[in-house]
């Protein structure tokens, strides 16, 4: 009796795995079982697109050339803004929102700037135009120069611009971090001065010295550069004028450190003399 020779099964056209024999591996020795064998003469579904306007393509699409030369007028699509998800507001109502809720806020900062600003223009113009039984520029610079002002003329120049520029600025709620700062500047150095004629600390408004009236104001410039003008104001379209962040805070730094240089250059002394341990 003879031994028959080994035989390989051969694979079935449908892609089968035979079912006695050895197992047929693929035609690139992979681990992985023999691929299906694709039925070409089976006919396409006939929901598979074949053609441009089924893919949704523009077979018209001219060539860059085309394009450069003017040739083609064609508009290339843009993609349209994402529509806001159902029961969310947009943009424009979640303002109107946020600017309701504000209240009588503006109003407010609106009065703070209409006070703060207009009792600076009026030491303004007494100093500029001697309204008001104000002494005028030549009486406003006697009395720096009498006061210890080694450049009483610079000093009075600065003195008028910063309260009239400022105050008129503040009011209007223009440039309002710049205005806030000119005139804040302008009343620390005041309450430096007025603190230094006498050794001591002297507050009451009523004594020629006292600074009650000058920290209120400088107070108020302050609490103007930290809050914003709000909406009733030039600066309303600004961010600082509702949303005031670092710059805001920058800039209050800003003026006290020019109040301070200015008083050191033009009064030519410490600031902080008469008060407490620096006597």
């Amino acid at each position: 009796m003879t031994k028959k020779p080994n035989q390989t099964p051969t694979a079935p056209v449908t892609g089968e795995q035979p079912t006695t024999g050895r197992t047929v591996t693929s035609p690139f020795d992979s681990p992985t079982a023999q691929l299906p064998v694709v039925n070409m003469t089976k006919p396409r579904p006939d929901d598979v697109p074949r053609t441009d306007d089924e893919l949704g393509l523009d077979p018209d699409v001219p060539t860059v050339e085309q394009v450069a030369s003017g040739e083609s007028a064609y508009s290339y699509a843009s993609i349209p803004p994402a529509a806001n998800p159902p029961g969310e507001p947009s943009k424009a109502a979640r303002r109107r929102a946020a600017e309701s809720r504000r209240g009588t806020l503006d109003l407010g900062l609106f009065l703070l700037r209409l006070v703060v600003g207009a009792t600076f223009v009026y030491h303004g113009l007494q100093k500029l135009t001697g309204w008001f039984h104000g002494s005028g520029l030549d009486g406003t610079r006697d009395m720096l120069a009498d006061g210890g002002w080694d450049h009483a003329t610079v000093a009075t120049l600065l003195l008028t611009a910063g309260e009239l520029g400022g105050g008129a600025l503040l009011i209007l709620g223009l440039a309002t971090p710049l205005a806030a700062g000119a005139v804040l500047a302008v009343i620390l150095d005041a309450w430096a001065w007025k603190q230094g004629i006498l050794p001591g600390f002297q507050y009451k408004g009523s004594v020629p010295t006292g600074v009650e009236l000058e920290t209120i104001l400088a107070g108020a410039a302050a609490a103007v550069i930290l809050t914003g003008p709000g909406r009733w104001s030039l600066d309303r379209s600004r961010g600082w004028a509702t949303r005031p962040t670092y710059g805001s805070f920058a800039a209050l730094v800003l003026a006290i450190a020019a109040a301070a240089g200015t008083y050191w250059y033009l009064h030519g002394g410490n600031p902080f003399t008469g008060i407490g341990p620096f006597d």
